[in-house]
């Protein structure tokens, strides 16, 4: 049997969560991120933070962000060359809170400062 999923922490929800071309395409493509996918592309690709960085903010293993990652861009690049709208919702996760930020780059932490 194996271990259930560690949650991963993240700062905020996306402000929108569906991407993709404006007309002429097949809804069933759609490519579904999970909110956690999501915020590794944030802290990694936008903030520049290190995968051991984004993890200790995540409060996961850094390999265990290497492979959401590599799963977020995998799908981000099939939702741009194949022009296939991009949903972003679901995943094992948990919302930091006002009163526990969850590091330097917490979107949370910004409206706050």
């Amino acid at each position: 049997m194996p271990r259930p999923r560690k949650r991963r922490r993240v700062c905020a929800l996306p402000r929108r969560n569906r991407f993709g071309p404006l007309e002429g395409y097949d809804e069933d493509r759609t490519i579904n991120m999970t909110v956690d996918e999501y915020e590794t592309i944030r802290l990694i690709d936008l903030e520049g933070l290190t995968q051991e960085e984004s993890a200790k903010q995540m409060n996961v293993a850094r390999t265990t962000v290497q492979s959401i990652y590599v799963e977020a861009r995998r799908k981000l690049a099939q939702s741009l060359v194949n022009g296939w709208p991009l949903v972003i919702e679901g995943g094992v996760y948990t919302l930091c809170d006002d009163n526990d930020f969850c590091g330097k780059h917490c979107r949370r932490r910004r409206r706050h400062d």
